[in-house]
C-alpha cells in the first residue's frame, strides 16, 4: 500500500473519530434536555442527523451507551481531583470523605447524565462493562494509597485492596441513592457522615482480636 493510500486511510479514520465525538456530545445535550430515558430519535434530532447514521457509527443503542459512558468517565476522572499524592498523610477516613465530596460534586452537576450512565440498556452489555471499569480504576488507585498508609503505620497492607475497592463501592452506591432521591440531603452532610463511618474503622490495628485465654470480664466491658 502506497503512502497516499495510507494517508487517506488515516484521514478517514480521524474523520470517523471526530464524527463519533460530535455525536456523543449531541447525545449528552439530548440527555440533559430529555432526561435519562432519552430516545435515539431525540439524540438524532439533537445531532441534526438520522438514526441510521447513529447505527453506522455505534452499531446499536448499547454501542452509543458505551461511548457516552466512556466520555462521562473521562470527564469524571479529569475532575475528581483526588489528593493521591498526599492521601497517605491524611489518613483513610479523610480520604474517603474527600472522595465522596469530589464524586458527589461531579455527578451532582449533571444528574440526568448520571442516571443515564447507571441505567444500562436492555440487551447485552460488553464484557468490559464501562461502569465497572471506572470503579476498578479508582479502586486500584485507592488501594495503592491505603497500602502506603498501612505500611507507614507499621501495619500489614493486606487489607488495602478490600478497603480501597470497598470504599469506592460504598460511595458509588451512596451516589446512586443520592441522585435517585433528588439530592434531598446537602452534600456536606453526607460527606460528614461518610467520614464519621470510615474514620474510626482505621484506628485499631488490623487483626486486633480479643484474647480468648482471658476471663470474659477482662475481654468485654463490665456490665452492671
Amino acid at each position: 500500500m502506497n503512502a497516499s493510500v495510507d494517508g487517506r486511510s488515516a484521514r478517514w479514520a480521524e474523520h470517523n473519530a471526530e464524527r463519533r465525538r460530535s455525536l456523543v456530545e449531541s447525545a449528552l445535550r439530548a440527555i440533559r434536555r430529555h432526561g435519562a430515558s432519552v430516545s435515539l430519535d431525540d439524540i438524532a434530532a439533537e445531532a441534526g442527523t438520522s438514526k441510521p447514521v447513529l447505527y453506522r457509527h455505534f452499531g446499536d443503542r448499547t454501542g452509543l451507551y458505551v461511548a457516552v459512558v466512556e466520555s462521562v468517565h473521562s470527564y469524571i476522572l479529569t475532575n475528581l481531583d483526588l489528593p493521591l499524592a498526599t492521601a497517605a498523610e491524611k489518613g483513610p477516613g479523610e480520604l474517603a470523605a474527600h472522595l465522596a465530596d469530589a464524586y458527589l460534586s461531579v455527578v451532582g452537576r449533571d444528574p440526568e447524565i448520571y442516571r443515564f450512565v447507571i441505567t444500562r440498556p436492555t440487551g447485552d452489555v460488553p464484557v468490559n462493562d464501562p461502569v465497572v471499569s471506572l470503579t476498578s480504576v479508582i479502586g486500584d488507585e485507592l488501594t495503592e494509597v491505603l497500602s502506603a498508609w498501612l505500611r507507614s503505620q507499621g501495619r500489614t497492607d493486606d487489607p488495602a485492596s478490600t478497603w480501597g475497592h470497598g470504599i469506592v463501592g460504598f460511595i458509588w452506591a451512596l451516589a446512586d441513592q443520592w441522585i435517585a432521591s433528588g439530592r434531598q440531603r446537602p452534600r456536606s452532610e453526607i460527606v460528614r457522615h461518610v467520614e464519621q463511618l470510615f474514620a474510626p474503622a482505621f484506628l485499631a490495628p488490623d487483626g486486633a482480636e480479643r484474647r480468648s485465654d482471658l476471663p470474659p470480664t477482662l475481654t468485654e466491658p463490665h456490665r452492671r
